[in-house]
């Protein structure tokens, strides 16, 4: 049974079939899913997703792109929404330096914010990072974050970040960029990090694996992330949905399907 990790199923790019694609996820063996708001449009509309369907989970916080925005009584209202029995994790969260749509000084204390109420609710943290490696490292360490970890979304970086990463209780999250023909990188790390440690997403709708590269990623499709990286290692996809479930289940304290 497989679990996405990082999925924006209310996207608007699904208004018209969410339910379908939400269905061919399970036809795929997808068990749980974890929908990420980002912001305050995203976070209400992830709350109504996760109501409706109980095998969808949320995650909530402020995206670097929208660290702009966000206002006191946002991070309040974030708060607010860790009571809330299907909220799991905080994020996404972190630095992007590519986009710089908000400014950096902005993107930093924003994302020390959260990870500061992650520890007072003892939450762990989903983490955006973008060409901006030394400084999610930097800001993880100085804030503590290894007190309630996370997940390393869609991790871009290389093994010695790997490792940083593992040593401050960082899971790794890889997808649909594992399956494309030149991805060095990600196939290396898919290979060598350890299994107890890797979690599988699809981030969709972004990032759709081979062969449906530059089209509408599902979530379904994180069944062809999985069977890569069991090829990558020379074991089973079995083995790779397992362990990878079970890795999810454990960072986001949720029990596991039967």
């Amino acid at each position: 049974m497989l679990f996405d990790s990082h999925a924006h199923l209310n996207d608007e790019r699904f208004e018209e079939d969410r339910d379908e694609v939400i269905r061919r996820a399970q036809e795929q063996g997808v068990s749980r899913i974890l929908n990420i708001g980002f912001n305050r449009e995203t976070i209400e509309t992830t709350l109504s997703l996760v109501e409706q369907y109980d095998f969808i989970y949320a995650a909530v916080g402020w995206h670097p792109h929208d660290a702009a925005t966000m206002t006191d009584e946002d991070l309040k209202w974030i708060r607010s929404l860790t009571e809330h029995p299907k909220v799991v994790a905080l994020g996404e969260m972190g630095l992007d330096y590519y986009r710089n749509h908000s400014p950096r000084e902005v993107q930093d204390a924003v994302f020390r914010r959260q990870i500061r109420l992650a520890r007072e609710v003892g939450m762990p943290i989903v983490i955006h990072n973008r060409e901006a490696d030394r400084d999610v490292l930097r800001v993880l360490r100085e804030e503590g974050a290894e007190e309630v970890g996370g997940v390393m979304h869609c991790f871009g970086g290389d093994w010695a970040m790997v490792q940083a990463c593992l040593e401050m209780n960082f899971l790794i999250g890889l997808g649909g960029p594992v399956t494309f023909k030149n991805a060095r990188l990600p196939k290396e790390i898919a290979a060598q990090v350890p299994l107890d440690r890797l979690l599988i997403e699809t981030d969709a709708p972004y990032l759709a694996p081979h062969p449906h590269r530059g089209k509408r990623n599902e979530s379904g499709y994180v069944r062809l992330v999985a069977e890569k990286i069991a090829e990558l290692r020379g074991i089973s996809f079995e083995e790779v949905a397992r362990q990878t479930a079970a890795n999810a289940c454990r960072l986001f304290r949720i029990e596991e399907a039967a």
